[in-house]
């Protein structure tokens, strides 16, 4: 082998690497942005090497749902502060949803997010587009347009003015494209049939038991009936009741599914006896039966995909009394430390991590090139030592809303680099460089 072709851009010598035939100790060599060797020898030279000695090299992790709000309000949140958060979390990839401000539901918004996360974005991107009564006809264009991961449907309507929820509607969006349509997938008339019963001022707990399991069971089961009808594969977001789970069973062919780091994490009542206002997201936090439900179907291997669905709202909208307080919770930059620490706690493998945040999302929504430590793949990388112990403090979060639900939260497992493309993006907890994201290609 010729001595150009041992000299890479980088190296990352002595790491444990979580390969998708298991784990192994092996040198990673990539060149121009692309794993070019599992297996570098000693004698190969780069411009950087990584030493990652006592540390564990999985591929570069994705967080498949973020709410960025951009374009928006730039004192809550931006693309750039986004990303900037998630490669400080050991990330190096967000897929963005559409209810921004403008929604991101035309030919115009799209171009404009294109432009946008080539020009801010610290890691790279897929963004969604969103579906509405009146851009049905358009979709099937706007789906294969670059950096569209996928088509939204709120079916059930949350943060935002995007809700498609009566059953022809949805049926419509299904017929207009192929590719996997993502669901929130609550109930609108169920929601809005139960809303008369509360009122102002009354507890925070009143959020799951407006939004309960039913809400949530009963739009599931009906975007199943459609799927099937129209043959469409549907991906259902935030999956946060046993009973979506043990149906969701019989849906392989069709359905794909997500449950959220918090739905994993945080347990009612208690967390609304702590959290008031900073507790409530939307489909909400449960009970145990319902936590314990969801660690079950990760280890079945029900579940497809983790994401934090992070969206951030200023301090004083979720201080309001229930139910005016904004509905959702940050997360993009502390959802790898929670699942490291839950690694650490032995409720899942670290390989069945990678599973989740990285191959997962791309095999969902079709991500080239994304996913996988493998020859010809992006040169992206998630450094993690297992031994270190971390507190997510508030001074470590650069989202502008400046909060986190797990603040105090001691962590057993911590990133310290994220490599994009081959750029060491982060080094211990320090950004390295500029902003260098890109749009994520997918399958047409």
């Amino acid at each position: 082998m010729s001595s150009a072709a041992l000299h890479f851009d980088l190296l990352v010598r002595n790491g444990r690497c979580i390969l998708p035939w298991g784990e192994a100790q092996t040198d990673i060599g990539i060149r121009d942005g692309v794993i070019v060797t599992l297996s570098a020898p000693a004698s190969a030279t780069a411009e950087q090497v990584l030493d990652a000695s006592g540390l564990h090299v999985l591929p570069g992790l994705t967080d498949p749902h973020v709410h960025l709000r951009d374009p928006g309000n730039a004192s809550v949140e931006t693309i750039e502060t986004g990303t900037r958060g998630a490669v400080l979390g050991g990330l190096t990839a967000v897929y963005d949803m559409p209810n921004t401000s403008p929604s991101i539901i035309d030919a115009e918004t799209v171009q404009w997010k294109q432009g946008h996360i080539g020009q801010t974005a610290w890691c790279d991107m897929g963004f969604y587009v969103g579906a509405t009564k009146a851009n049905i006809q358009d979709l099937a264009t706007l789906e294969h347009q670059p950096g569209v991961c996928a088509v939204k449907v709120f079916a059930g309507s949350s943060t935002g003015d995007l809700l498609v929820e009566d059953d022809a509607s949805i049926e419509a969006v299904m017929r207009s494209g192929h590719r996997r349509i993502a669901f929130h997938s609550e109930d609108e008339y169920r929601l809005q049939e139960r809303r008369p019963s509360f009122s102002s001022g009354m507890p925070y707990v009143n959020h799951m038991i407006w939004r309960d399991e039913e809400c949530a069971f009963l739009g599931t089961r009906r975007i199943m009936a459609l799927a099937r009808k129209t043959g469409r594969p549907a991906h259902i977001l935030h999956t946060s009741t046993a009973e979506e789970f043990e149906y969701l069973k019989d849906f392989r062919d069709v359905a794909t599914s997500e449950v959220l780091v918090n739905h994993l994490t945080q347990i009612a009542p208690e967390c609304y006896e702590t959290l008031g206002g900073y507790a409530v997201m939307n489909p909400p936090l449960r009970d145990r039966r319902h936590y314990e439900a969801a660690w079950k179907a990760v280890n079945d291997g029900l579940v497809d995909t983790i994401g934090s669905d992070h969206a951030p709202h200023p301090r004083e909208a979720k201080e309001r009394p229930w139910p005016d307080c904004a509905a959702g919770l940050t997360g993009v930059q502390t959802l790898l430390p929670v699942m490291l620490d839950h690694v650490s706690a032995g409720r899942l493998s670290l390989t069945r991590l990678v599973d989740l945040l990285a191959a997962g999302p791309a095999r969902v929504y079709g991500a080239i090139g994304k996913g996988r430590l493998a020859v010809g793949y992006d040169g992206d990388l998630t450094l993690v030592d297992m031994g270190r112990q971390q507190r997510i403090e508030a001074s470590w979060l650069v989202s502008p809303c400046g909060w986190s639900p797990f603040e105090g939260r001691l962590c057993q497992g911590w990133p310290v680099a994220t490599v994009l493309r081959g750029h060491v993006a982060m080094r211990d907890g320090a950004l390295q460089g500029e902003a260098t994201g890109r749009l994520i290609s997918f399958l047409p």
